[in-house]
């Protein structure tokens, strides 16, 4: 069954069981699709890959949303419990993401692949890592890795 086919599932489960939090984040997530199938320039199949991307992307904002909310205090709970869920809820279906350990493993092996050194070389070692593996590591995380690597 394709992403597409269990998100409309989904939704229809939630529907009979009055589910809104999962009503909510479904409906989310088929507008950001339905907002990418119409935007000026877009080719390409609507498969498995591009809602991926589409709950991928969405996850990445309300991470992002959450910390901002965190930040808040007390105001920010609520926000901050429906953004996890949504987090969470979602995870299953896009592609897990190197853990830090393997991710530092990676950055210290394209230092040395690329013999380079010191803070200037960190975009270098970010374009060689996500050239090679965009799909398997978190872009942040590399940065941050590589940052600390190269005596940022």
């Amino acid at each position: 069954m394709s992403i597409h086919d269990e998100i409309r599932q989904e939704l229809k489960d939630a529907l009979r069981s009055k589910d809104h939090n999962r009503l909510d984040v479904l409906r989310q997530v088929e507008t950001e699709a339905s907002k990418a199938k119409t935007a000026p320039g877009f080719s390409g199949a609507v498969d498995d890959d591009f809602y991926q991307k589409i709950i991928a992307t969405y996850v990445k904002r309300m991470k992002k949303a959450c910390d901002e909310y965190r930040q808040l205090g007390p105001k920010g709970t609520q926000m901050v419990q429906k953004l996890s869920f949504e987090v969470s809820y979602l995870g299953h279906w896009i592609p897990g993401k190197l853990d830090q350990a393997q991710t530092r493993k990676l950055v210290r092996e394209a230092i040395v692949e690329l013999g380079v050194s010191g803070p200037k070389a960190v975009g270098r070692v970010m374009g060689h890592i996500m050239k090679a593996h965009r799909d398997e590591v978190d872009g942040a995380l590399v940065k941050r890795i590589a940052s600390e690597e190269l005596g940022s």
